[in-house]
């Protein structure tokens, strides 16, 4: 099986970073100029046999992670050796080589690009009640199922260690990161961008590629709030726990409940709110 690892996947953090010239006024109300750091944010459009599936706003940067997690999600592919090429489109002009990315498949994948669940259910603003939207991400991924455990002590300090390794918050204070951690603690993959989504497809899109799916001995540890979404792409990755510094949404914690996932909020300092599953939580 050929290591693709692409052209992304290699950028340096600078890459995630732009600049601006800003006016900074201070306590005193006194007016200084400086230049500050901001967070990269480009379209980029995926492409399946040449057909386009999906344009996100992105942060640059382990773009063939994020198309591979998206896929992986979406439940177009499940096994890495349907994955052939992941390039950029190697027509038009520099800004759309870098923004278009295409997914070569082997031959005999089938695709149903009529059952893509972002534009049907993946939204809690899409219209659908909460159940008809659980039993739609069931069609594709069913309940995990895991003897995970994981002390409580460790989940504790998880936070702290997702916020050491983002170098590119550190300097723009404007991007989420997801990272992917084992029963002992150990950090597997940290990635950061400007939409938590697409920060949790290229982790997930990391362990397709590198063959470490199933996560299902793993815990998915995210800076924002866990919604529905970021629960389903779990799911589609057999991550049975999933812990969030901030708010889980209602739907988030009935996918969760329905889907054997752990669910934890609030994971900040000595204290965490646990939704779903607290079997998992050694005390």
């Amino acid at each position: 099986m050929p290591d693709f690892r692409g052209v992304a996947s290699k950028k340096k953090t600078s890459l995630a970073i732009a600049s601006a010239d800003i006016l900074r006024i201070g306590a005193d109300g006194r007016p200084q100029r400086f230049r500050d750091q901001l967070a990269k944010e480009e379209p980029l459009e995926i492409r399946v046999r040449g057909r386009s599936i999906a344009v996100t706003m992105r942060t640059p940067g382990n773009d063939d992670e994020l198309a591979a997690g998206f896929l992986v999600s979406e439940g177009l592919i499940r096994k890495r050796e349907e994955v052939v090429e992941i390039a950029h489109c190697q027509r038009g002009e520099a800004a759309d080589f870098e923004n278009t990315l295409n997914v070569f498949l082997a031959p005999s994948v089938e695709i149903d690009f009529e059952k893509l669940t972002r534009h049907v259910f993946a939204s809690s603003s899409c219209g659908l009640c909460g159940k008809a939207s659980i039993e739609a991400v069931h069609q594709h991924f069913a309940p995990v199922e895991s003897q995970m455990k994981i002390a409580r002590a460790k989940i504790l300090g998880l936070s702290k260690r997702l916020m050491k390794a983002q170098p590119a918050f550190a300097k723009t204070g404007g991007l989420h990161a997801a990272g992917i951690f084992d029963a002992q603690g150990k950090l597997v993959v940290l990635r950061e961008d400007v939409g938590r989504h697409n920060a949790v497809d290229k982790v997930i899109g990391h362990g397709f590629l590198r063959g470490l799916l199933p996560f299902d001995n793993h815990l998915l540890l995210v800076s924002g709030r866990a919604s529905f979404e970021i629960m389903q792409k779990a799911l589609a990755a057999r991550v049975p726990m999933v812990c969030a510094v901030s708010a889980p949404s209602s739907l988030a914690v009935e996918f969760a409940h329905e889907s054997g996932q752990t669910l934890i909020g609030f994971l900040r300092g000595e204290t965490m709110n646990i939704y779903t599953h607290a079997e998992r939580v050694l005390h």
